[in-house]
């Protein structure tokens, strides 16, 4: 089954992250197949402006911890020692590169947040041109806190050095109306007009021609081009660097021990020393 479905809806190409099971988390194909529907949306030319959104409960929970850090699955994210980075940064920076997909592409993609866009899916949601939440959704990098870097760095391009530090020094969970009072995303709006508050924008944007959305992205985004792809290798290297310092290798082996679940809330209500590997 596929990862991530798109359709074709008169000017609307609609790109609908695909794993409600396990809330849309994202595992080895999913950035890929991400791309590849945005790839599709940007060449076709009855498509104006693509809108992304998850299926189920959330639109994406993050990378798969069930995969990733509990078991013993052969991906590559998470080596033995000793650690190979060039390894690890190919594998990151290829994720990272299919995310900014959607930054990249000529047409403009909106982001559709209900649920959670969280770690990893925070990096998804953030990388598209305009982000509208649900009031109750969260958002959030929690993985600042033991085991992550947010690659695409896009909270700093957001927010600004000071709110960016607020939200990577904590990394707390914030819902849709905080993120959009602090500036993170365009819009929050009650979770039960939510669709209709994307369906809008995207009929409005629609009805510009492609050449002119096009443009206006290009001269927008160039603002940011400049530093942005030396600032996304350094994150890139440092996710790398977390999750393979003696804290990041600690949170893997907990992670192991009592299941993911526990792990993840022991490092989100600050619980556990990860340095000394022992309950605080």
């Amino acid at each position: 089954m596929s990862k991530v479905l798109f359709e074709k809806d008169g000017r609307i190409g609609r790109i609908t992250l695909n794993r409600p099971e396990v809330m849309n988390a994202i595992e080895d194909d999913l950035p890929h197949e991400l791309a590849s529907a945005v790839a599709r949306a940007d060449a076709d030319r009855d498509i104006h402006v693509m809108v992304l959104s998850g299926a189920g409960k959330a639109f994406c929970a993050g990378y798969d911890l069930a995969y990733y850090a509990e078991g013993s699955s052969d991906n590559t994210v998470m080596q033995e020692m000793p650690w190979d980075p060039m390894q690890d940064y190919q594998f990151m920076w290829a994720n990272t590169q299919a995310f900014m997909s959607l930054f990249r592409a000529m047409k403009p993609v909106i982001c559709k947040v209900h649920g959670y866009a969280v770690a990893g899916g925070s990096d998804i949601a953030l990388c598209a041109d305009l982000t509208i939440m649900g009031d109750t959704a969260q958002i959030g990098y929690m993985p600042t806190r033991v085991w992550g870097c947010p690659t695409t760095a896009m909270w700093v391009y957001r927010l600004g050095p000071e709110k960016a530090k607020r939200m990577m020094f904590t990394g707390d969970k914030i819902n849709g109306i905080e993120a959009a009072e602090m500036g993170l995303v365009l819009k929050s709006v009650p979770d039960d007009q939510l669709d209709a508050e994307v369906e809008s924008l995207a009929e409005r944007m629609a009805s510009v021609p492609i050449n002119q959305l096009a443009m206006q992205k290009m001269v927008v985004n160039q603002a940011m081009e400049a530093t942005i792809t030396q600032t996304q290798r350094l994150a890139t290297v440092f996710d790398g660097i977390t999750r393979h310092s003696p804290e990041g290798v600690n949170f893997k082996s907990r992670s192991e021990n009592v299941g993911w679940k526990q792990a993840v809330q022991e490092r989100d209500e600050g619980t556990f020393d990860w340095t000394r590997n022992k309950p605080i």
